[in-house]
């Protein structure tokens, strides 16, 4: 039987930090650990498969090599399996921050993630386009390389939690863990603190970067820069930048997934005795056909002049909806011919001429007719 996705028997994002994935681990693990389900025989294999997805996302290598190979990156052999864990020490490790047996250290925090909203027009989005943006953001210490100390020192161990970031306060039976007010959480103290970063192992800069955005992109896709988010704390992994890509409106076009839609003018010539129209498309203008008796609404399809699919690369359609344009601003000469034409057209043949305002007109005699029956 194949193994279910880590992230998934968590219930994580595949973004999620360690802060996430430890809260997601104490939830699911109270709830399948088998002294509180003796009578589920399922909830054994259950909190095995918790234990075993939190063990390989908390290693940041494992995760590292998981997350670019999936399950035949990580070698059960190696301890990513959870098989021969024995419960008690499981519940301690987990509960331990409650109970008073937190014994493991605290690990620097892996840097945040950060979102960049980009606009494009919907030519950009079509043909792919690069684009320098600035991004303010936390950037790792050149000067101490992440440590917080100044040159020639190093982060010393806190005497008072002895590096595990925790120290326990005791409140009759219980003994309760909190963060420790020396070096307030993170297990060391710099007595010496780096002058560029005042000890922080970071400081705030904007960085300049140039985004690659690939063809066919659309509105809600997004492009991951690994490693481009907020600096960790104390030389720990950063973060990594999510482009948000929207696509602006455009005057001409619709898009709707890898097709484009356009409304086309036509005269009123051109559409009773058809002729050839100039549309625009995305790679320049083309020639319409538009047969003879064309009425308002009717599309067009041309093939291959829509978008690009940025998945499949497949080629959408142009779809032109036809308008007919009424004459406006006529003069008396002009106001005349229309209405020969219109006196031509009302006579023994209108059928012929006007098939949709005489199926209209015999409705809405039928309609009145029921009505006075």
């Amino acid at each position: 039987m194949s193994k279910r996705d880590y992230y998934e028997v968590l219930g994580v994002e595949r973004s999620a930090d360690d802060r996430e994935i430890k809260k997601a681990y104490k939830r699911l693990a109270m709830k399948y650990h088998p002294d509180r389900n003796r009578e589920d025989p399922q909830a054994e294999e259950k909190f095995k498969e918790v234990k075993e997805a939190y063990e390989i996302l908390t290693d940041e290598q494992k995760r590292a090599a998981y997350d670019r190979y999936g399950h035949a990156g990580v070698d059960p052999s190696m301890g990513a399996g959870a098989g021969g864990a024995d419960f008690g020490d499981i519940f301690g490790d987990v509960f331990g921050d409650i109970f008073g047996g937190g014994r493991r250290q605290q690990r620097a925090a892996r840097g945040a993630d950060l979102r960049y909203n980009m606009e494009l027009t919907l030519e950009e989005a079509v043909r792919g386009v690069s684009k320098e943006i600035k991004v303010p953001t936390l950037v790792g210490c050149d000067e101490c390389h992440g440590s917080g100390a100044k040159a020639g020192s190093q982060p010393q161990t806190c005497p008072t939690c002895h590096g595990t970031g925790q120290v326990q306060m005791r409140q009759g039976f219980f003994a309760v863990s909190q963060a420790c007010p020396h070096c307030r959480g993170k297990g060391k103290i710099i007595k010496d603190p780096c002058r560029k970063c005042h000890g922080e192992g970071r400081y705030q800069k904007t960085k300049t970067l140039n985004v690659k955005i690939p063809a066919g992109v659309d509105t809600g896709d997004r492009i991951r820069l690994a490693g481009e988010g907020e600096a960790g704390e104390f030389g720990a992994p950063a973060g990594d930048l999510y482009v948000q890509v929207h696509v602006k409106e455009h005057p001409i076009f619709v898009r709707d997934g890898n097709n484009l839609y356009c409304e086309v003018p036509i005269s009123f010539t051109s559409a009773a005795l058809g002729g050839e129209v100039e549309v625009p498309t995305l790679e320049g203008r083309v020639m319409l056909k538009i047969p003879a008796e064309t009425q308002t609404g009717r599309m067009f399809r041309m093939r291959g002049k829509g978008v690009r699919s940025l998945r499949s690369g497949v080629e959408g359609d142009l779809i032109c909806k036809a308008v007919v344009e009424t004459p406006v601003n006529l003069s008396e000469e002009q106001k005349d011919l229309l209405r020969q034409l219109e006196d031509s057209l009302n006579g023994a043949e209108t059928k012929l001429h006007k098939p949709k305002a005489q199926g209209f007109f015999d409705g809405v005699k039928r309609f009145f007719d029921d009505l006075t029956s």
